[in-house]
């Protein structure tokens, strides 16, 4: 083998830690972020959050009346007097992504050098429109600053009740002796969010014999007597469960519930009719089948279309409205104003974490330079992880307001007139536009909200794929959703327009949609097919 020396060109992206963070700072939602940074403040001395409102001490966003460009940096790190800070190097079209944003942070990591001058700014973007129209005014939105430790009469009386506690009120008025009353509670106990019973009474009669010590291993006759025994208890009081409110608790299946509910209407040829519909295959009334309904019930036409409109009217779920619900409250990242003749883009100082280098540690350890041991090194690092936690966190809001900015300048017609008129956008031309990268755009666009005056929506939904129309021009697939919920909005209850009427109304309008796509974008909306919508 013959040995030799060759040069090779080559050239890779190599993410440093710091880097790395930033990224990852990038794509986590505004609950994430929260605790991202609640657990930074736990583990990192260095770092606490700053209450005072001076401004060379606050980070976040102050908001001002005066707008600046779209080409602004937001509210840069405020630290304390005599703490250290980063020289700001890098330029506002700088990806997090790319590779000089690698040489960018490496270079302002390795040149880390003390300075006390601060760089003010306000989070806000003035985007003029064209259009004096506004389809309406913002909400107003007010902020409690009461004491969080006093709890109102309405936070008071909205304590959740549990279906199961519920019952036990009802259950402790019921003059039944101890042996019935335990039975029953073993069945309140064995309900499920909806109200249901998901075993069989000789299953229940099991656990409830297990439940009270039975020993069923010595005789297995004497066993089978005392579960039948303890299943006829349960027997007994089922029917006491399936007499208390809500009605049609305790049911074992959807015809039960819908029978209980039934009987305890008025003794009508409607509710008659109603009680044997439910008791045949329940897909005969989901698929409407007036006909077979009628020859199986032995009713008329009327009556069992009255039938099914009084079934249609009963709950399927008695457990539903004490079921505590966890609600995701949104907390949106930016917020979208009118502000004259234009819009006033602006981050919601809420999500904004204060934050600042601990001034007192910091100091000490300035005063300390000498020191070349181990422990003084690990808190150097410790300060420098610091500031550039605090600089990562500026850098994402301000690619957020950057990034919402140009969403809201391209989408300028929605924010006037509604989702109608919302224009075809990919993530491509926002980041040709700020000069970002692709993937940069997705992670801002995920899990981030805009208020804006119809509503507060994730950035992505101002992204949509487009169609084509007659005229040659594009049309956003979010218009074309919005104008089939106009259609079937105002389509005749008894006769729904079906998928290829639907592509045939989107023709008239100019736009080129098949009935495959018109059929998807239904299913996204969660809109029924025609059959399913017909009114009786």
């Amino acid at each position: 083998m013959k040995q030799g020396l060759s040069l090779r060109v080559s050239q890779h992206l190599a993410l440093t830690p710091q880097l790395q963070q930033s990224i990852r700072l990038l794509q986590l939602s505004t609950l994430e972020m929260a605790q991202e940074v609640e657990q930074m403040l736990d583990e990192n001395p260095f770092l606490e959050r700053s209450d005072d409102t001076a401004e060379r001490e606050a980070f976040g966003i102050e908001q001002t009346d005066a707008p600046v460009s779209a080409g602004e940096q937001i509210a840069d790190t405020l630290l304390a007097p005599g703490a250290d800070r980063l020289p700001d190097t890098a330029g506002p079209g700088t990806d997090a992504g790319t590779e000089s944003s690698e040489v960018d942070l490496e270079a302002r990591l390795d040149g880390a050098t003390p300075v006390e001058e601060s760089w003010e700014g306000d989070g806000t973007v003035d985007i003029v429109a064209d259009d004096s129209e506004w389809g309406g005014d913002a909400p107003a939105r007010q902020r409690n600053d009461g004491d969080d430790d006093t709890a109102s009469a309405a936070d008071l009386a909205s304590i959740p009740v549990t279906l199961q506690a519920f019952l036990h009120d009802q259950a402790r008025c019921l003059r039944i002796s101890e042996e019935d009353l335990r039975a029953l509670v073993y069945l309140i106990e064995s309900l499920n969010d909806d109200g249901y019973l998901d075993e069989d009474l000789p299953s229940l009669a099991l656990g409830l014999m297990h439940l009270e010590g039975t020993d069923t291993a010595v005789n297995a006759d004497a066993a089978l007597a005392l579960q039948e025994a303890t299943t006829q208890r349960l027997a007994i009081a089922l029917q006491w469960l399936q007499h208390m409110e809500p009605t049609g608790v305790g049911a074992r299946n959807l015809a039960e519930c819908l029978r209980l509910q039934i009987l305890e209407q008025r003794n009508t040829p409607v509710a008659r009719a109603a009680l044997a519909i439910v008791g045949h295959p329940l897909e005969l009334m989901a698929k409407r089948d007036i006909k077979r309904l009628c020859a199986l019930t032995g009713a008329d036409d009327d009556t069992v279309r009255g039938a099914l409109a009084l079934i249609s009217r009963l709950e399927p779920k008695p457990g539903r409205r004490f079921v505590d619900v966890e609600r995701n409250v949104v907390v949106p990242d930016v917020i979208v104003e009118r502000a004259g003749r234009g819009f006033k883009v602006s981050l919601n100082p809420e999500v904004m974490p204060r934050l600042r280098v601990h001034d007192v540690y910091a100091g000490a350890l300035r005063q300390n330079r000498g020191g070349g041991d181990a422990g003084h090194a690990g808190m150097q690092q410790r300060l420098q992880e610091a500031r550039w936690f605090i600089k990562n966190i500026q850098q994402r809001f301000d690619t957020i307001l950057r990034v919402s900015s140009a969403i809201v300048e391209r989408q300028r017609n929605f924010f006037m007139h509604g989702e109608l008129a919302m224009r075809p956008l990919v993530l491509r031309e926002i980041a040709d536009e700020l000069g970002l990268h692709e993937s940069t755009i997705s992670r801002v666009t995920t899990a981030k909200y805009m208020a804006t005056p119809f509503g507060t929506y994730e950035l992505k939904y101002f992204f949509g794929s487009s169609l084509g129309t007659e005229t040659g021009g594009n049309a956003s697939s979010t218009a074309v959703r919005a104008l089939l919920k106009q259609f079937i909005a105002s389509e005749e209850p008894g006769k729904p327009l079906s998928d290829n009427q639907l592509s045939d109304l989107l023709r008239e309008q100019g736009i080129e949609c098949a009935r495959r796509t018109v059929a998807k974008y239904r299913e996204a909306l969660r809109i029924a097919p025609a059959n399913l919508r017909k009114s009786l």
